[in-house]
């Protein structure tokens, strides 16, 4: 996956206050000002201060949040956060973002402080499927959740660096969201490996696992059912049919799948070949790599190849000013 953070700031709550985040609201825009369309954004917020409360979308009860305690928001929930469950919000997320002074927002009535850690990750388009099928629409883990040093420190380091704007602090607040998310996403896997379910499930399965290793690993030898099935060690029958339960496809679906996954990224370097490409993928002719690109993709090469680079260009042009 390649995620790119963007929006850190740091939001100074004060009693009473209340801010809603709903599953339509307007389309963020990082520091290069290109858009990012809504459907390619996940939120996160971390509380490193006092102490609040928040509801979440299809959960029942209020959730008591307390420092430490982080989460990720997909596009399609909605969310509100306050100093007390009684407190109604009275604005958004996005309208106290846009406010922001120096990586600081400020908002409340002045009373018992709480400090939230907010920004957005955004994904190219070749991860927006491995995304979807990682991601719930909201991922909470509590302090007391964090089991590993790793995670922990990550935490601290951002809410640091989110604290004082030393030299360089945004840089090394965007990298500290990045490597965050991958460790939330950790975290969530650990904490609830009964729940996994699908892509997920399937691999922590010891034989479909194994199937899955070789599949990303080797993603230009010429797999067949057979042989995916003998790495798995498994018979053909019996390897196929918990595939198919498990990931909701066939096993030379996956294949071409990932072969996918990995040419809209060498596509995207633009310093390769269409033949070189196809070939990295497992085709011997770039004619049998395009139908199936197209197939699966929904563009041919030249298309997909035209969109990244009007996306490039349109972000090198809002760049310019600020430069």
């Amino acid at each position: 996956m390649h995620i790119t953070a963007f929006g850190q700031h740091r939001l100074e709550a004060t009693a009473p206050w209340g801010l809603i985040h709903e599953k339509q609201a307007e389309k963020r825009v990082p520091p290069s000002g290109k858009k990012i369309p809504q459907t390619d954004v996940v939120h996160f917020a971390m509380l490193s201060r006092g102490n609040c409360w928040l509801s979440v979308e299809g959960v029942s009860d209020p959730i008591p949040l307390t420092g430490g305690d982080c989460f990720l928001l997909g596009h399609d929930t909605s969310i509100v956060m306050s100093d007390s469950p009684r407190t109604r919000p009275r604005s958004t997320f996005g309208e106290v973002a846009a406010k922001v002074v120096d990586n600081v927002a400020h908002y409340g009535g002045g009373g018992a402080p709480t400090t939230i850690v907010c920004g957005s990750f955004s994904f190219d388009r070749a991860s927006l499927r491995p995304i979807s099928q990682l991601l719930p629409n909201f991922i909470l883990i509590k302090s007391d959740q964090v089991r590993t040093l790793a995670l922990h420190n990550t935490l601290q380091a951002l809410a640091s660096e989110m604290a004082e704007l030393a030299p360089g602090s945004g840089v090394v607040a965007t990298r500290l969201a990045e490597v965050l998310f991958i460790q939330i996403l950790r975290a969530h896997i650990a904490s609830e490996p009964e729940r996994n379910k699908g892509w997920l499930r399937a691999v922590f399965d010891p034989q479909l696992g194994t199937a899955l290793s070789a599949i990303h690993e080797k993603v230009n030898t010429p797999w067949t059912v057979e042989s995916l099935a003998e790495a798995a060690g498994m018979s053909r029958s019996a390897f196929a049919a918990r595939f198919k339960e498990l990931l909701g496809q066939t096993p030379l679906e996956y294949v071409t799948g990932w072969r996918m996954q990995k040419a809209m990224q060498l596509l995207e370097q633009r310093d390769k070949k269409l033949i070189d490409v196809a070939r990295l993928v497992g085709y011997e002719s770039d004619a049998a790599f395009s139908k199936a690109f197209k197939r699966v993709v929904g563009a041919n090469t030249g298309e997909y190849i035209k969109r990244g680079f009007e996306g490039r260009s349109n972000a090198g042009m809002a760049d310019a000013p600020s430069r």
